[in-house]
């Protein structure tokens, strides 16, 4: 039975006053997903907790993390005749060097906004004579999905689909966070959603090799401080392990059937992070048997490289080096109106949540 409202309120204050009185000494954790960071910020949680707790945002928008260099080769790819480049929204005000796909769109590209995979399947049914090009952006949470889709493309002998994979992992990138040494990280909230398809194993190393609590949760307040008062009784005991708060979507083994799909369609290669670099097997590329689909090897483009924004710090914000509001275009140059790096334009990034509800703390005005 679900909880009620007012109850939800009474844990959530008696878990803030757990965490107030068991926190013993200093712990910076990061969220590495966008949804928990705008849930944090939504909530308000960042002004109650114990001022011994600070949280980072990390790498965790599938948008924000994306290269300004593979964009810049998809706006290349999307100017070319007779292509349909099928895309999510969240991706069409998304900036490369010097342009954004709704920017193509406007000089004529033939860009459209698709809300699944199988929208793009049923594009290219539909338009026979016309190669059709799916940009495939997201984690672990969005990739079987894609892959379920180029399963039905197989089936039905389409030769005019294919994947431009910018589709990205999340263990690797916690371990290079874990090994930069400007990075300063004490523990983890892992990624609900994420952890929904991979489970808890990927991410024993976090714990076991570099003795750091992590800890996977929802998506609610009560849920988020259930696992700060996890994370802090294993700081404080010297205990570091994976613990699952999320037990209602997560299990240790993951979703074998999702993983089962990805394995099949894709393989992991190295991958660039926007503002963080080149990560190994941190991305995602289709395997060779099914190269028919890969539009990177269907379509080769190259481009030179361009000039990234001046005063954007995008990079930083993402390795949890800035605060969102630290950055000096937050706020006057950059809006998510007129958003100038990707983490103010995805309603999952960082900047774009500290924005919209922290924008009084962080002293900006409107």
């Amino acid at each position: 039975m679900l909880m009620r409202q007012s109850s939800k309120k009474e844990y959530a204050r008696y878990l803030l006053d757990r965490l107030h009185q068991e926190i013993d000494r200093p712990i910076t954790v990061m969220e590495v997903c966008g949804t928990h960071t705008v849930a944090i910020a939504k909530s308000g949680l960042r002004d109650l907790l114990p001022e011994k707790m600070h949280l980072l945002s990390g790498p965790g928008c599938p948008v924000c993390v994306t290269d300004d260099h593979d964009l810049d080769v998809v706006m290349a790819l999307a100017r070319q005749d007779g292509l349909i480049l099928a895309t999510f929204g969240d991706m069409m005000r998304v900036p490369g060097t010097e342009s954004s796909l709704l920017q193509e769109k406007s000089r004529g590209a033939d860009v459209r906004v698709v809300y699944s995979p199988s929208d793009a399947l049923q594009l290219a049914k539909e338009n026979s004579d016309k190669q059709v090009i799916f940009l495939g952006v997201g984690f672990e949470t969005t990739t079987p999905v894609v892959a379920a889709a180029l399963d039905q493309a197989v089936q039905m002998e389409l030769e005019n689909l294919s994947v431009f994979s910018l589709h990205k992992v999340v263990p690797p990138i916690m371990r290079v966070l874990l090994d930069d040494p400007e990075v300063k990280i004490d523990a983890f909230l892992n990624p609900g959603h994420v952890c929904t398809i991979l489970g808890t194993e990927p991410f024993r190393f976090i714990a076991e090799e570099y003795g750091k609590p992590c800890v996977v949760t929802g998506f609610e307040a009560a849920d988020i401080l259930e696992a700060l008062l996890l994370i802090v009784r294993q700081y404080r005991n010297e205990s570091p392990a994976v613990d699952i708060q999320y037990k209602r979507a997560v299990r240790p083994e993951g979703n074998p059937v999702a993983v089962g799909f990805i394995e099949k369609y894709f393989t992991p290669i190295q991958a660039r992070w926007r503002g963080i670099g080149e990560v190994p097997e941190s991305g995602l590329e289709l395997r060779e048997e099914y190269v028919q689909y890969d539009a990177r090897k269907r379509f080769p483009i190259t481009v030179k490289p361009g000039k990234c924004r001046k005063g954007c710090a995008c990079g930083e914000v993402l390795k949890g080096l800035k605060l969102p509001y630290e950055c000096p275009l937050f706020g006057k140059v950059c809006t998510p109106v007129k958003p100038v790096g990707p983490c103010m334009v995805s309603t999952e990034g960082s900047c774009a949540a500290y924005y919209r509800y922290g924008r009084q703390k962080a002293g900006v005005r409107s």
